[in-house]
């Protein structure tokens, strides 16, 4: 029996979600440019770069590794983590939102591989699901941190080491 009386549910005749792969691939492209600008030059493995934004927002750029073509950073909100004191530690953790980014050099491609709710994104996922991820969690992931990239790159300050 349908909700709607003239027409019948069928999930067979529902189209499966398709990512667009132009689409994310023009966001990884333009996620590593940007990263390039946030890491201006920092390529040592264990290297950080801080963006303050305000007295309770900044980020932090954390390399975890470097290899040949590829590289890891850590890339997170972490001035408000100081403010959660007495908060439990799951709505802490909630409040401290990070990913895992790899960069593709030769490809000069930035990919999100994780966030602190997903161990591993995946290209699409099934909905519903027992997650609530959506089915182009991917491409929003990536988008989120493209709006992170350009809120640094707007707003953010940055200590700079004068060499004399």
């Amino acid at each position: 029996m349908s909700f709607f009386p003239n027409k019948a549910f069928n999930n067979a005749g529902r189209k499966s979600y398709q990512p667009n792969l132009v689409s994310l691939m023009t966001l990884c492209a333009n996620n590593y440019m940007l990263l390039q600008k946030v890491l201006a030059g920092k390529t040592a493995l264990s290297e950080i770069r801080q963006f303050f934004i305000s007295d309770f927002l900044s980020y932090s750029v954390t390399i975890i590794e470097v290899t040949r073509y590829t590289s890891v950073i850590c890339f997170e909100q972490d001035s408000l983590s100081s403010s959660f004191k007495n908060i439990p530690n799951i709505v802490a953790t909630a409040l401290h939102p990070r990913m895992t980014i790899r960069l593709y050099h030769d490809a000069r491609m930035a990919e999100v591989l994780s966030t602190q709710d997903i161990k591993q994104v995946k290209p699409r996922y099934d909905y519903p699901n027992s997650q609530m991820h959506q089915q182009d969690e991917k491409q929003q992931i990536n988008q989120f941190l493209n709006e992170w990239l350009h809120l640094c790159l707007r707003l953010g300050q940055v200590n700079v080491e004068l060499h004399s």
